[in-house]
């Protein structure tokens, strides 16, 4: 099974994962909570325990390639850090002995089944799913149309009330809030996880556009140069988002609330879900950014 040529449904994603840690012993695999049709939430831990950074991707169900895009840089960073050898620069094996890296590489694992495979695939939720979807937009929600990246405590109150202007109400393939703040298991999963291990810094992958969000209300100051770091080393644009993207999402909680230091990657060009032909391409282009923020003191 070539992991990198096809859409990252739950089986690729599991099997990918069953084959990383049968490959690398070293790379641990945990559970840190499961989606709400039960789909676990996978998170790869590799180096020291102590002073972890966090790489998570895919909060959005359209947006699977960034799934790959992590599956892909954990194979590479695992093969380094066996090799004990530099990659761009980057002594691999050294830098994770002492602040090691945890990686997930889809917090919405429903959300992609649901892209992929239609309400079938959540038949809890199907009569919802089918209620809610035209199929002319893509579904970046969980199975119960809560938009994760809106439903973190961060400035939620204000990001709902935007929500509402905009006519958003109730459950949506896109950019409902939910309730409240982490009304939503995925994102308990990844607040718990969050608490209890404090990461020196975190980037959560998002795409498309090529542009880096590394701000929100008092920003850490290694946000601004972890941001400035992979714009330089990738092509990216550092930009501000706008509107219905203010607020609400895992970046901003991070920042807001644990002072930790993060970014939003927006990855590739286009139009979401982005072609697997872009994998290859896309990735090459920000590689070296992601091992030189992966070890960033």
């Amino acid at each position: 099974m070539n992991t990198y040529n096809a859409a990252p449904d739950f089986y690729l994603l599991s099997a990918a994962i069953e084959n990383l840690c049968e490959k690398f012993g070293f790379l641990r695999k945990s559970v840190i909570g499961k989606s709400l049709c039960g789909r676990p939430i996978f998170a790869l831990a590799i180096g020291s325990r102590a002073r972890p950074s966090l790489y998570a991707a895919t909060f959005h169900g359209s947006e699977w390639l960034n799934t790959l895009f992590m599956l892909k840089f954990a194979e590479d960073i695992c093969v380094a850090f066996r090799d004990k050898s530099s990659v761009d620069g980057v002594n691999v094996y050294s830098a994770l002995q002492k602040s090691g890296l945890v990686i997930i590489p889809c917090v919405n694992p429903d959300g992609v089944e649901i892209q992929l495979n239609g309400s079938e695939s959540c038949p809890r939720y199907k009569s919802l799913i089918d209620r809610i979807w035209d199929k002319s937009e893509n579904w970046q929600a969980n199975a119960r149309g809560v938009d994760l990246n809106h439903n973190f405590n961060a400035g939620w109150a204000e990001l709902r009330r935007r929500e509402l202007e905009a006519g958003i109400t109730s459950p949506s393939p896109t950019r409902y809030g939910g309730k409240k703040p982490f009304s939503e298991p995925e994102t308990i999963a990844l607040r718990n996880l969050c608490l209890k291990a404090r990461f020196r810094s975190a980037l959560a992958f998002h795409s498309q556009g090529r542009e880096l969000y590394c701000a929100f209300k008092n920003t850490p100051e290694k946000s601004f140069s972890l941001a400035q770091s992979f714009a330089t080393l990738s092509g990216y644009k550092l930009g501000a988002p706008e509107g219905l993207a203010v607020g609400g999402g895992f970046k901003d909680w991070l920042i807001g609330y644990l002072k930790t230091p993060a970014i939003t990657v927006e990855t590739g060009l286009g139009k979401n879900p982005l072609p697997v032909s872009d994998l290859e391409p896309e990735y090459k282009r920000i590689r070296k950014a992601l091992f030189v923020c992966a070890v960033t003191d």
